[in-house]
């Protein structure tokens, strides 16, 4: 009676509760989906999703907002994926790049997926939205809840319901109880642990659970053995009361068995099988001697995570790979990185073959690789330190072979057994028997193809012990690959770009030193290696045997800033052309500057150059005297005979755009022998101050007596950086005296009976010189400029013949006009004097000076000059 009142109890309790907890759950179920669903359609429709999942990487942008709205919204968590699931955020790190467990079916097709999933923690509910950019699904965002984490308003009546239920059960105790003393009584002491004992050993451990239980007693028999224990240790079914050591069972798995002794999760072989084991005696529990082992078979396990330390170690391969490959724009350094990184973690032995066009810069046609592709060996490295073709080997590989194959399908060829490959073997016998002989016996070979183009091939090898190449090594080689390609390929886009504009630059610098007798020059150039920029010098031969020296520097780089360089190097020719002082010059260069700065920024999506700096120098080898003006440009270095440098004071003058202030000139009187060293800023301040780079300069220059072309040397080896950043443009000039008995110079008389005299004396130094031949038109040009002097000149008239590598008249006057070619006509009685000179001359013009100006022409010497 008294259990029939105790389980009726029990049943109205078990009902109350099972009702409340069924709404309980239902509740729970209710809210965890409203707010999963609230979380993921929140997020999903953020503005600003769909350019954050095209982004280069996603994960940076949308991760600490993710993490945010999981926060804000209180779920377990909120996770962004592509199409394909791949989560791009998580609650923790090692969700990331994971694929997402769920069904994305339906919202792949743009509806929202809500559902239920049983998770390590319980019941789960996850809601999975689309992402939509237009009528486009880019993505998904899944937001989930534990179903447990949630409560509800039943949760509260819990208590007082399980109170009463206590209540009852603990009056059905009391009566139970008393009727089990006497029903104890009437077992003869059969109590209810004993019952209890039956039920477990018989139903629990015989057939619920699904781990082995071995009872053994303290004379080794086995007492129990479940059916679990059975089938992992192929027992027998009567296997109950036979000896453990009569079981046939492995020698470490009776040890354990007999030894009593505590054993806890100690893995043992037992055929196919690993089984973890956990042994416990009996009797210090109250029990009868003995002990009881339990069977856990972990072979699935182990193999599951053998497989997930693969994937593991794969996925740390390609982050290793994204991260070493590309850290350069070189194509050979690019594919060693490729190399170096599979070698180290992939494979034994990896090789990287390109197109020989692809090396510079240039794009391979498609039928190069045809049926016979020609490849340059660009880069290995492995265990095997001996490559069957060295770098820099060009070959061709036979049409049988892999490398051919995945060329000519663009996709990666598995070659898991190079023995039991019979068509390249019976292909290309020689090769493969070389390799086998090497010990490589596995083989991938990945084409190495960016934006259309291919490029060439890569080949993963293994050999010796290592496993051979499977399907999943190929999955990371084409990977590999893939990334390696796309570096290889902005490396020769971008070696293809640089060489276009060296080159354009180069073309636009002057080809060579011209020849003159004033100077003895030597220049150097060194381009950076990365981008393209502005430096120019330029060595020009002037009226009067005297040389201009320029060196200027474009601000900003690009082929913009070489574009300018060349404009700005054709205006110094014309401006010089017109013989106009430095400072003058300067100042018509300032001035284009600006005039080009208007005109290209003017232009939309044009760069602006924001001006020039320029150092303009001429050299006079009659006198000795030097004038120099600057706009903005390093100082000149002055080295003197006896090997003493300084750096002569020039006004600074305002960078070429700039404007606001006049140009001034400084001249300088130098002693023959003397060296000037013009240069860019990118010798003195590439990768170091500029004083301490003037220092170093000082201490390069300080030789007396060296020749240019040794001072250049000198002065790049001690400035020029490891990594060069700037273009570096360097002119060293040292100075000669034209010799005074080359020199001839007279005044002459302001009126017309003073020609014939000047006549009588051009013949007579002439003849000195031995230029016979150059008499009559000399006298001829220099009767006409004297006479135009005495007729439109006030003042003074002088003379001057300088004899270099060509003969140069010179008159000068007071005057500040300038006579004009014409063509006279048939009846005029003049106007023909400039017109002859110009025919009998090789060219002839006119420069001014502070007191008048003097008209010059130039013949070509009838012999060589001594």
């Amino acid at each position: 009676m008294f259990l029939l009142q105790v389980l009726i109890i029990v049943l109205l309790v078990a009902a109350v509760v099972t009702t409340l907890v069924f709404e309980s759950r239902g509740e729970r179920f209710q809210a965890a989906r409203a707010r999963s669903l609230a979380a993921a359609e929140g997020f999903a429709h953020g503005v600003g999703l769909p350019q954050a999942l095209r982004g280069p990487d996603p994960s940076s942008t949308l991760q600490p907002l993710a993490e945010a709205a999981r926060k804000a919204a209180d779920v377990d968590f909120v996770i962004v994926m592509n199409r394909d699931g791949i989560r791009y955020t998580g609650p923790q790190a090692d969700w990331i790049g994971g694929k997402f467990v769920g069904t994305l079916a339906p919202s792949l097709a743009g509806r929202v997926t809500v559902e239920t999933v049983h998770g390590p923690d319980g019941e789960r509910v996850q809601a999975v939205v689309p992402v939509r950019d237009g009528d486009k699904v880019v993505g998904m965002v899944s937001a989930g809840l534990g179903v447990d984490e949630v409560s509800s308003d039943t949760d509260r009546e819990l208590p007082f319901v399980a109170g009463v239920g206590v209540g009852g059960l603990a009056l059905a105790t009391v009566g139970t109880g008393l009727v089990s003393r006497r029903l104890r009584r009437q077992t003869h002491g059969l109590g209810p642990a004993e019952m209890t004992r039956m039920y477990e050993h018989h139903d629990a451990v015989l057939h619920a659970v699904r781990e082995g239980v071995v009872i053994v007693d303290d004379e080794g028999n086995v007492v129990l053995a479940n059916d679990e224990a059975r089938r992992l240790l192929g027992l027998s079914p009567d296997v109950e009361g036979r000896p453990v050591s009569g079981l046939a069972l492995d020698a470490r798995m009776t040890d354990v068995l007999l030894s009593r002794r505590v054993v806890t999760d100690e893995v043992l072989p037992v055929g196919d099988r690993l089984l973890a084991v956990n042994n416990r005696p009996t009797e210090s529990h109250g029990r009868p001697a003995g002990s009881v082992a339990t069977l856990r078979d972990t072979t699935e396990l182990r193999e599951i995570s053998g497989r997930a330390e693969a994937a593991q170690g794969r996925l740390r391969l390609l982050y290793e790979a994204s991260v070493a490959i590309g850290t350069t724009l070189d194509v050979t350094r690019t594919s060693e990185e490729l190399t170096e990184v599979a070698s180290h973690r992939f494979a034994d032995y990896v090789t990287v073959d390109l197109a020989e066009p692809v090396l510079h810069g240039d794009e391979p046609s498609p039928s190069s690789y045809a049926e016979t592709p020609e490849l340059h060996r660009v880069a290995f490295s492995g265990r095997y330190r001996h490559p069957l073709y060295q770098v820099g080997e060009t070959y061709t590989y036979p049409p049988s072979t892999p490398m051919a194959e995945a060329l000519g399908r663009r996709q990666a060829v598995l070659v898991p057994d190079v023995a039991a490959a019979a068509q390249w073997r019976a292909g290309d016998s020689e090769r493969t028997q070389l390799v086998l002989g090497y010990g490589l016996h596995s083989l991938i070979s990945a084409p190495l193809m960016a934006r259309g183009v291919l490029m060439g091939v890569a080949n993963f090898w293994r050999m010796g012990e290592s496993p051979p190449l499977d399907e999943d090594d190929l999955a990371v080689a084409e990977e590999l690959a893939a990334r390696a390609a796309v570096c290889v390929d902005n490396a020769r886009r971008y070696t293809r770009e640089h060489t276009m504009a060296v080159t354009l630059q180069r073309s636009l610098l002057p080809r060579g030193i011209p020849e003159q007798s004033a100077l003895e020059v030597a220049s150097r150039y060194l381009p950076a290696p990365a981008g393209v920029r502005g430096d120019w010098f330029d060595v020009i031969p002037l009226p009067g045997a005297r040389v201009a020296l320029v060196v200027g520097d474009v601000v900003g780089h690009g082929l913009h800033a070489a574009a300018t360089m060349g404009r700005l190097r054709t205006a110094v020719l014309n401006f010089s052309a017109l013989d106009l002082p430095p400072d003058e010059l300067l100042g018509h260069l300032d001035e284009l500057v600006a005039l080009i700065d208007h005109d290209m920024g003017g232009a939309e999506g044009q760069p602006t150059i924001i001006g020039a700096t320029c150092l303009y120098a001429i050299y006079d080898p009659t006198t000795g005297t030097c004038t120099l003006a600057r706009a903005g440009h390093p100082l000149p270095a002055l080295v003197r005979p006896d090997g003493t440098v300084e750096f002569p004071e020039l006004p600074a003058g305002p960078p070429l755009g700039v404007g606001g202030l006049p140009f001034e000139a400084v001249e300088l009187h130098l002693p023959e022998g003397s060296s000037l060293a013009l240069y860019t800023d990118g010798l003195i301040a590439n990768e170091r101050d500029v004083d301490s780079g003037l220092t170093t300069l000082r201490a390069a220059l300080a030789s007396p007596g060296r020749p240019p072309e040794e001072t250049c040397e000198a002065v790049l080896q001690a400035l020029l950086p490891a990594r060069q950043s700037d273009d570096i443009a360097l002119l060293v000039a040292r100075t000669r005296r034209m010799a005074p008995d080359r020199i001839a110079e007279w005044d002459v008389p302001c009126e017309p009976s003073a020609v014939a005299d000047a006549r009588t004396d051009i013949t007579r130094q002439l003849t000195r010189w031995g230029l016979e031949e150059l008499v009559f038109t000399t006298e001829l040009a220099l009767s006409e400029l004297i006479t135009n002097a005495i007729r439109y000149a006030p003042g003074g008239i002088r003379v001057r013949l300088l004899y270099d590598r060509s003969l140069i008249c010179e008159v000068y006057d007071t005057g500040s006009t300038s006579p004009h070619l014409r063509y006279a006509a048939d009846e005029d009685e003049g106007g023909r004097g400039l017109f002859l000179i110009a025919q009998l001359t090789e060219r002839w013009g006119t420069r001014y000076f502070a007191r008048g100006k003097v008209i010059w022409a130039e013949q070509a010497l009838p012999g060589p000059v001594d």
